[in-house]
């Protein structure tokens, strides 16, 4: 796809965006947007103002340009005469000029009420929070929708990467197997000294070598790959939840609740995203999952890419393709198509031009309430716990493991989703397997998110 043609026939139309959420991908986003012509970034809210003022300060403005705004007459004069304007009220995005607010808070209840705030003030919405899209997504873009809006997901995010590598695949024509993403850190091996190094964690595996290569007894390696690395994370709530933005925007579903989540080098992908009788994993096609990618220190990183497995029809095409280096089964009847890395807010941009100037977001045009992460606990759990995020990286819950299943209602005694959940005191006593339930939290009363999912539930 030729992005001049595309856009050029815009080339003297300004976007114009606020940003709500100053963090590693709003200061990436920053500095990209301080190159585009045309799109300009002028108003960014953060808890923490500094933030801001420092993403803008990375991208080149000059300190002098940037204005505080305490109130809305503050920030409409501010913004009018071209300074940039650093808050921490979202508020007071109403009645700026602008087309579209990008929500990158990374806090499923601040993102709740940023999106709401941004649809009632008549602007296109970038949701990047995935805790709370995974929630309300469908929802979001069927208020967005009435008032003639869009809400998309981002390039620089898996899920909108992931939706734009399927359209393509389907729109050639290919039959999907497997889809999905890999793990958003590679397992690297480094043959001299025998260790395998996850994130800052290193252990060494003395016998890793021989489960390196799996190619004659695949099902065999994975399974005693999996043991080698069994003090290293295998899955991280965050692929689950951005996986299952996917399954709401595409035909996708999970072949188990917890993903497969095999270790596997990228070569290997095409073998091991296959059904069981085929020497694979899968139960099922048309499924989406993660797999943890291995590598050797000097190979390329995966790590938070995306892929398609798609059916080769066995035409001899691929073989061509095999030839000339694409990855193809041992059969010949599977082939991986993937883009290796996501840029974060680098990209971003193409979507809200996308959806600003073309009227197309970059996911589906009409989302479905197709699944829901809940939270089954691992631990016994006691009347009076907060179900606390304990790894603010990941925004995990130490001692609940995600799972993906068919979306239901709440109602009163409903399975909870993971980021309802979330910050709330238990009121009964938890026990290991049990899923986490609407009964058995207390329920908070102002809460945002746990509002729109009930407007959300009321009209299915």
């Amino acid at each position: 796809m030729n992005y001049h043609n595309l856009f050029h026939p815009f080339q003297d139309r300004a976007v114009n965006v606020a940003l709500i959420g100053a963090g590693q991908f709003g200061a990436t986003f920053i500095r990209q947007s301080s190159h585009i012509k045309n799109f300009n970034v002028d108003f960014v809210c953060d808890i923490n103002p500094e933030l801001a003022k420092n993403a803008f300060l990375a991208s080149g403005v000059a300190a002098d340009n940037i204005k505080i705004a305490q109130s809305p007459s503050q920030a409409a004069s501010a913004h009018a005469s071209g300074y940039k304007v650093i808050t921490d009220d979202v508020s007071l995005i109403a009645g700026l000029n602008l087309d579209c607010v990008v929500e990158a808070t990374g806090n499923p209840e601040a993102a709740a009420h940023v999106a709401e705030t941004a649809l009632d003030c008549g602007f296109h919405l970038a949701m990047i929070t995935k805790e709370a899209d995974i929630v309300i997504g469908p929802y979001l873009q069927k208020k967005a929708r009435s008032s003639g809006l869009q809400v998309t997901p981002a390039h620089g995010d898996q899920p909108s990467l992931l939706i734009a590598l399927l359209s393509w695949v389907e729109t050639l024509g290919m039959t999907v197997i497997a889809a999905g993403k890999s793990s958003e850190y590679d397992f690297v091996f480094n043959p001299a000294d025998k260790t395998v190094s996850w994130r800052e964690q290193k252990q060494k595996i003395d016998q890793f070598d021989e489960v390196w290569s799996g190619s004659q007894h695949m099902a065999q390696a994975l399974q005693l790959r999996a043991e080698c690395l069994n003090r290293f994370p295998q899955r991280t709530v965050p692929d689950l939840c951005e996986m299952g933005i996917v399954c709401n925007h595409t035909s996708l579903r999970p072949d188990t609740p917890r993903f497969h989540a095999p270790h596997a080098r990228t070569i290997e992908l095409a073998d091991v995203m296959a059904k069981t009788a085929d020497g694979g994993l899968l139960d099922s096609t048309g499924v989406i999952d993660v797999f943890n990618c291995m590598r050797r220190v000097d190979e390329q990183s995966f790590g938070g890419g995306v892929f398609a497995i798609v059916d080769t029809q066995q035409d001899e095409s691929w073989e061509i393709l095999r030839e000339k280096g694409i990855c193809v089964s041992t059969d010949g009847r599977r082939g991986l198509l993937y883009n290796p890395s996501h840029l974060l807010g680098l990209e971003a941009p193409i979507s809200i031009m996308s959806t600003v100037l073309l009227g197309q977001p970059t996911g589906s045009q009409h989302i479905q309430h197709h699944v829901d992460l809940h939270a089954v606990a691992e631990r016994d759990w006691q009347a009076g716990e907060i179900l606390a995020i304990t790894d603010q990286h990941h925004h995990e819950i130490s001692g609940l493991t995600p799972e993906l299943h068919a979306a239901t209602k709440i109602a009163k005694t409903g399975a909870l989703p993971y980021y309802m959940a979330a910050g709330n005191k238990l009121v009964v006593d938890v026990k290991q397997g049990q899923t986490i339930t609407a009964d058995m939290v207390e329920q908070p009363e102002e809460s945002v998110l746990w509002r729109l999912r009930r407007e959300m539930e009321a009209q299915l």
